[in-house]
């Protein structure tokens, strides 16, 4: 990968894209020359994590859907990505399946009444893990970034977090906030 000059911007990933477009990934990654691929790792409900929940505002059971992604370009690794979803919204919807949801979750999720009307960011950096190291084939020392995005609709409900857990090297995250 050459990371030279590729800034990263969210606005894509929260928006949801034209019927029947690719997903985001898939058109930025092709917009730059490159190929943008996902390898769907785990999709199933689980218990949420406690910063999960808290991202969602779950409590008692805090049952979640998850969908765990290997995110590569080219058909090299650069990113993680974990995506959980209240179970009251994905059960029973193509989030909840494993495979690619046609369009993308965020197309799915604005056609079931999910758009971000309010998205958080937050941003941070740290020696990668053994796993991560693996997956996205790090040597021993290196760090990663760690992109934690909750997505709010309308009513302000928060209905999706989603961790990315990315290769730091050659890294840039940009944020552009239009109004509209």
């Amino acid at each position: 990968m050459d990371p030279a000059g590729w800034i990263d911007t969210s606005a894509p990933y929260v928006r949801p894209g034209r019927e029947g477009a690719a997903d985001a990934w898939s058109e930025e990654a092709a917009r730059r020359g490159h190929v943008g691929t996902n390898e769907l790792r785990e999709v199933g409900e689980i218990t949420a994590p406690d910063d999960i929940a808290r991202d969602l505002g779950i409590e008692g059971e805090r049952h979640v859907v998850v969908r765990r992604r290997l995110v590569l370009l080219d058909g090299v690794p650069i990113e993680l990505a974990d995506s959980y979803y209240p179970v009251s919204i994905a059960r029973g919807t193509p989030l909840a399946q494993p495979g690619k949801i046609r369009g993308g979750a965020v197309r799915l999720l604005a056609d079931l009444g999910h758009r971000a009307r309010r998205v958080e960011e937050t941003v941070s950096a740290r020696p990668a893990t053994a796993t991560e190291r693996d997956l996205l084939r790090l040597g021993p020392t290196d760090w990663v970034l760690v992109l934690r995005r909750v997505s709010h609709d309308e009513a302000g409900t928060p209905y999706e977090s989603t961790v990315m857990t990315m290769v730091a090297e050659g890294r840039e995250l940009r944020y552009e906030h239009e109004e509209g």
